[in-house]
Order: structure tokens, then sequence, then C-alpha cells
């Protein structure tokens, strides 16, 4: 659930002429800040090395300003609009009312020319400005080089603790574990469910609170380790992190062979391969009843699938979905509760809600 990626900005019309040459009559530019002031750049010029040039404009100066930018950047310019999300976080739609941020990236191959296309940019960002048609931020600047790039996502992935006990460490990082420490060893290259998404993090702080109970290591038959299903696993993150707090077995079942295999591979990184099982599938399983089952979907599929995750545990069985906008819990606990389910806890961050259901025995 990012933000969205980059989208070419569409060809632009020129700048007018106004707005290239002089500002309107009485209108004082002032002293504009030197945005490469601090920044060596004759160091900085090595193959592969970039400067980035970034303006946040409104979106009807987008246009206007890429030209101007492009003409800094023969490569072309980049827009990255402002998004909100819509169909229960699946989706995402452009929010003019926010700025769009444009950008640009000339080779620092010769700091003398860059240096004097900056200024030039910084002059005509500086004429347009002075119009105030429409708000343009200050262009910035940054050094950026190619190896960043092929590995700067990581960066977005650090160790991560939820709850008291569950850690989430990134396999190329390393994390001193404290006692009582549950650590999971994740690859989340390999399929969604990375720990970094809020819905994620409820059931993660849900499934705490079950081990804390001693659901998952006597909530089973005959007072033994539990039985845990994992529908829509994705990465394998609620499967490991069930198997590492104590169930006996789990069953993840995904729609996406891709998210099968994941689940698989990141169970086998946790040493979990002889406990937990994925494989093609949904709810139902065909394999029930669980005493546990996780869900982390969407409020839409929670319902649809109500049925199925109803048939899927057993009586006095536990119910963990997550994945539920806010302003969908009714919906969702109404269709639990059709299926004679009882809503017995929730978790909240943000907009999103987590819900414990129980079958009745």
């Amino acid at each position: 659930m990012s933000s969205g990626a980059p989208v070419p900005a569409p060809t632009p019309p020129p700048v007018p002429a106004a707005a290239a040459t002089d500002p309107p009559a009485g209108v004082d530019l002032g002293a504009a800040t030197d945005p490469l002031a601090g920044l060596d750049l004759a160091a900085a010029a090595t193959p592969g090395t970039w400067l980035e040039l970034a303006v946040a404009a409104d979106f009807e100066a987008v246009e206007a300003v890429s030209e101007i930018l492009a003409r800094a950047a023969p490569g072309g310019t980049s827009v990255e609009p402002a998004f909100e999300l819509v169909d229960e976080g699946l989706a995402a739609r452009v929010d003019i009312a926010r700025p769009a941020q444009v950008r640009a990236h000339l080779p620092l191959s010769d700091a003398a020319a860059v240096r004097a296309a900056v200024e030039r940019a910084e002059r005509e960002l500086g004429h347009l400005q002075a119009f105030g048609l429409r708000p343009i931020g200050d262009l910035t600047v940054r050094i950026v080089r190619e190896a960043d790039w092929a590995n700067a996502w990581k960066a977005h992935f650090p160790v991560m603790r939820i709850g008291r006990r569950i850690v989430i460490r990134p396999t190329w990082r390393r994390h001193r574990r404290l006692p009582g420490d549950v650590v999971l060893a994740l690859d989340p290259g390999m399929a969604f469910g990375t720990g970094l998404h809020p819905t994620t993090r409820l059931c993660l702080a849900a499934l705490e609170t079950l081990a804390d109970r001693g659901v998952l290591t006597s909530g089973g038959k005959g007072g033994g380790a539990a039985r845990v299903l994992d529908v829509g696993s994705g990465s394998g993150i609620l499967s490991i992190a069930a198997g590492l707090l104590g169930a006996r077995s789990v069953l993840a079942v995904d729609v996406d062979p891709l998210a099968v295999a994941a689940s698989a591979a990141n169970a086998r990184r946790n040493r979990l391969g002889r406990v937990i099982r994925a494989r093609v599938g949904s709810s139902p399983s065909g394999d029930g009843p669980f005493d546990v089952v996780l869900a982390n979907l969407i409020a839409s599929l929670l319902i649809s699938l109500a049925d199925g995750l109803a048939e899927d545990l057993r009586p006095g069985g536990t119910l963990l979905a997550s994945g539920i906008f806010e302003n969908r819990e009714v919906a969702v606990a109404e269709a639990f509760r059709a299926r004679g389910l009882a809503i017995v806890n929730r978790w909240t961050e943000g907009d999103w809600v987590a819900l414990e259901a129980q079958r009745p025995v």
C-alpha cells in the first residue's frame, strides 16, 4: 500500500515568455537561497552519480514546472502526485488538493554545466513563483548514486518490534535478541506482508495477546498446542509468528502461488518447515476445524468468506480478522455475528481495525 509509483509527466506546453523573463512590475524576487550551497559538485562528479532536482508544485502548476526542469535535464522529468487510499486500501486516486513532486536528474559528469543548469532552473522558477498563479515550492537538490537506487528499498525495512516480544528482522539486518524476544527473519521482497502495514501489526499484536493467554500453547485438543489456519498468508509472517509463539501446526493458504512459495521459503528460513504447511487455497480450507483462524484480508473479503471462516473454526475457537477500515467494522462484525460468532476484542491503529471473534462451544 504504497502511495503510488512515479508516473511520467504529460508533455507540457511551453512556459509563457513572461514567466521565463521578467516578473510583474513592482515584484521583488529577493535574494534566492542557493540550492547547491554546501555541495561540492566537483568532488561528487564520479561515474554513476546524479544530481536530483525536486520541486513541490500545485497540480495546475506541474506542467510549467516540468517544462523548466526538462530544460535543465534533457532526460526528462517525473511527476509523483499525492495519493489517497480508496477501495479499502487496495486502490489509490490522485489528491489534487495536495502538491505533487516534480523531479529531474542530471548526470554529474560536468560539475560546471550542472551548476549552470541548476542556476537557470532556479532563476526561471523564481520568475514563475513571482507571478503567484499557483503555489510552487523551492527547488531542492540532492546527490544520488546508481548503487543507492539499487538498494534504496532496503532502507524502508528496519528491524521492528511489535508489542512486547515480537521482532521482525529483515534477512540482511542484525538484531541483538533480548530475553523473551520472538524474532521473525523475513525477506520482504518476496510477497506482501512485512509488518510495516498497520493491518499486519494489528494482527501480530493480537496474536501476541492470544499467546499470552495460552491459546497457542494449550488451546488445542486435550489442552495441547493449537492448530492454526492462516487465510491469505502472503509472505507467511502471521504463520511464522504463530509457529514461534507455540502453535502445534499451521496451514498457510493463499490464492497466489507466489505468496505460497514465499510462505514456504520464509517458514524454512525460520526453521519451521515441519510446523508450517503452505498451499494454494482459501476458506473453507477443507482441513478444519482449527483452534485459531487468522485472516488479514480486507472487509469485503472477510464478509464474503464469513461462512468459510466460521466453518473452519472449531467450537470454542478464535478468529483474528484484520484489514478492516474503521468505517467497515460494523459490516464485518454483523457478518460474523450472523454466522454465530461473538466479537470479544478489538484493536485499532489509525483508520484500521482488527477484531477477535469466538465460536461458542
